[in-house]
């Protein structure tokens, strides 16, 4: 295996079909396998060892699931079915787990399941350049900028390092956003976030807001004011994991999945009904299709169906 087939594999990693949903499991997987690799040095994994971490990270950064149980066990979607030329799934006595084997932990715990990246993919990731390269192209394609940080510190990836060197013809392919973006829809919602009035500035220049894609950037949304919003950065990153979302009435929607004990956690409570700041005369508004798209895809909502 070469760089680029590695890169090629990675990029084409085949996506669960829940519906028209988001199913982001093995990418997900990939990342703790690669925050694993830079600790450990090695990317060999029981069922039984990655269950929780990576169920955790799939409802955190993944769509909802209804089921509590189902929510426990996530992890044996992309255990068993990411793609086997990266992928090498083996029971307790060393016999090939196939792809049709149940997407449920308790079999899998049975059989001993334990999987490990190829040897030829470990020699590649061995170095640092080829492993935040494969980290950046996965980060890039399923997700959002804002959720880049807390997503590699819950895999445990520094990313810092080789990112200057790590450019790769995988990359290069991302689509570019397009310059002035940001200050447009800064400028559309009065430099102020749309969801709770925030407009600090130190100085004349805003500090704490951001631009924030309905629908990401990673996922065909347009670099457009119709598809952005200025949101502080607090309420940017609850908005990208799905806490805080929108109606079709444009009124700000709360997970009934979040909890907070503190005075300033309820505070995102108290968000929830409340109307969507309008945008400057002559700006255009959200537009529903995008609105719909987050909802359907990112929105922690309860009884979302099982994935």
């Amino acid at each position: 295996m070469t760089s680029d087939e590695l890169m090629r594999a990675l990029s084409g990693l085949r996506r669960a079909q829940i519906g028209h949903r988001r199913a982001p499991h093995k990418p997900l997987l990939v990342l703790w396998l690669l925050g694993r690799f830079t600790g450990l040095g090695s990317t060999a994994v029981t069922y039984a060892e990655a269950e929780e971490p990576v169920s955790r990270l799939i409802n955190d950064f993944g769509p909802a699931v209804a089921s509590p149980a189902r929510a426990r066990e996530r992890a044996a979607m992309p255990f068993v079915h990411l793609e086997r030329a990266l992928w090498d799934l083996r029971d307790a006595d060393g016999q090939p787990i196939g792809p049709d084997a149940p997407e449920r932990g308790g079999p899998l715990r049975a059989r001993g399941a334990h999987g490990r990246l190829r040897p030829g993919a470990e020699a590649l990731l061995a170095d640092p350049v080829t492993l935040a390269a494969a980290a950046r192209l996965l980060l890039e394609q399923h997700f959002t900028p804002a959720l880049e940080a807390p997503l590699c510190d819950a895999v445990g990836l520094d990313l810092a390092g080789a990112e200057e060197t790590a450019l790769t013809p995988a990359r290069a392919r991302q689509p570019v956003r397009r310059a002035g973006f940001t200050e447009e829809v800064l400028h559309a919602y009065a430099y102020a976030c749309a969801f709770c009035g925030f407009d600090g500035a130190l100085g004349r220049n805003p500090v704490g807001l951001e631009a924030a894609h309905v629908r990401w950037h990673s996922q065909g949304g347009p670099d457009e004011v119709r598809n952005g919003l200025a949101l502080c950065s607090l309420h940017h990153t609850l908005f990208d994991l799905g806490v805080l979302g929108l109606g079709d009435d444009l009124r700000i929607r709360v997970s009934q999945r979040y909890v907070a004990r503190s005075r300033a956690g309820r505070a995102v409570d108290d968000l929830h009904g409340r109307a969507l700041a309008e945008p400057r005369p002559g700006r255009p508004p959200v537009d529903p299709r995008f609105v719909r798209w987050h909802g359907e895809q990112v929105f922690k909502r309860a009884g979302a169906p099982a994935a």
